[in-house]
C-alpha cells in the first residue's frame, strides 16, 4: 500500500512539474508587485523494511512600502517512522504487526513589521508562535518590540542588527514546577545576506534571547543557508539550524532497575541543550 502511495505521489509531482514547471522558470514581469512570496518544500519517504516519511515546508510572505516592511513566516517539519515490529500468532502461523509514531514535530508561525526612521535606524514589532514537542515545548507565544540598525543595505549585501524587549509564554509538554511559564526578556539578533554572482545566496540569521526572570535561561537560534538558483523562479537550498537552550525543558522517563525491570516509577530528566536541523529543499519564488 505505501509503495503504491509513493508511486502515485511521485507521478503527481511529475504531472505538476510538467504542467507548471515551464511557467515557473519564466522570468517575472519587470513591473512585479511589491508583494513577494517564497515557498520551500522537502519530502523524503522510504518503504519496505523501513517505512518512514518526512515532510518539511516553509513560507515567507513579504510586503514592502517606501519606508516600511511587513513579513509573515510559517513552516514545519514532521517525521513519522515504523517502530516495534513484532510477530503475532504461533511459531507455525503468525503475522507481522508494526506501529508507527512521530519521530520529529516542529512548527512555527510569526510576523514582523519594520518602519524606517532614518537610512540606518528603524523600529519594529512582531509576534509569533512555535511548537517543538521533541524539545519539550507544546506551545510558545512570543511578542517582541524594539529598534535596529541597517548597517549595509545593498542588493548584493545586507546586514542589520536588532535590540528588543520580549514577552514569552511557554507551555511545556512536561510541566516544570520550578519555572515560570511567562517572563520578560531581552533579545539581540542579526540578519546577514550575501549574494555571490547572480545564482548563489548565503544567509545567516541569529537570535539570542535572555530571560530576565531567570538569567540561566538563555536561548539562541541560528540558521545558516545556501541557495543556488536554477531559474528566476526555482532554486535549490540547504540549511543548517542550531537551537540552543541553556535551561532545556523536562521529559518524563520510566525508571528501570539494574536488572532491566520497569519499576513503575517515572522520573523527570532534562532534555539536550542543543538541537540541530539540516534541511535540503526546493524553493519556489512568486
Amino acid at each position: 500500500m505505501r509503495r503504491r502511495i509513493g508511486i502515485r505521489l511521485t507521478g503527481c509531482v511529475w504531472i505538476v512539474w510538467l504542467a507548471f514547471g515551464n511557467a515557473w522558470t519564466q522570468q517575472p514581469p519587470a513591473d512585479s508587485d511589491t508583494w513577494k512570496d517564497t515557498a520551500e518544500f522537502s519530502f523524503v519517504a522510504t518503504a519496505g523494511n523501513s517505512d518512514t516519511t518526512t515532510l518539511g515546508f516553509k513560507n515567507q510572505l513579504v510586503r514592502k512600502w517606501s519606508s516600511s516592511d511587513f513579513e509573515l513566516n510559517a513552516g514545519g517539519v514532521r517525521s513519522e517512522g515504523t517502530t516495534n515490529r513484532r510477530a503475532v500468532g504461533t511459531a507455525d502461523d503468525f503475522r507481522i504487526d508494526e506501529d508507527s509514531e512521530l519521530t520529529a514535530e516542529n512548527y512555527f508561525f510569526n510576523g514582523r513589521y519594520d518602519h524606517e526612521i532614518t537610512d540606518i535606524f528603524f523600529w519594529f514589532f512582531g509576534a509569533g508562535w512555535d511548537r517543538n514537542t521533541f524539545s519539550g515545548i507544546d506551545n510558545r507565544y512570543t511578542g517582541v518590540a524594539g529598534v535596529g540598525n541597517n548597517w549595509v543595505d545593498r542588493e548584493e549585501l545586507k546586514f542589520r542588527t536588532d535590540y528588543a524587549v520580549t514577552f514569552t509564554r511557554q507551555d511545556d509538554v512536561v510541566e516544570n514546577p520550578d519555572v515560570d511559564d511567562s517572563f520578560l526578556g531581552l533579545r539581540v539578533s542579526w540578519h546577514y545576506l550575501h549574494k555571490f554572482g547572480s545564482t548563489t545566496e548565503y544567509l545567516n540569521d541569529l537570535v539570542v534571547d535572555e530571560n530576565l526572570d531567570d538569567t540561566d535561561d538563555l536561548r539562541a537560534n541560528m540558521i545558516n543557508s545556501v541557495s543556488v538558483a536554477l531559474s528566476k523562479r526555482l532554486a535549490l537550498k540547504v540549511s543548517l539550524q542550531f537551537l540552543y537552550d541553556h535551561q532545556p525543558s523536562l521529559e518524563e522517563l520510566p525508571l528501570f532497575d539494574t536488572s532491566g525491570v520497569d519499576t513503575g516509577t517515572r522520573v523527570l530528566a532534562e532534555l539536550d541543550e542543543l538541537d540541530t536541523v539540516f534541511t535540503s529543499s526546493l524553493v519556489a519564488n512568486f
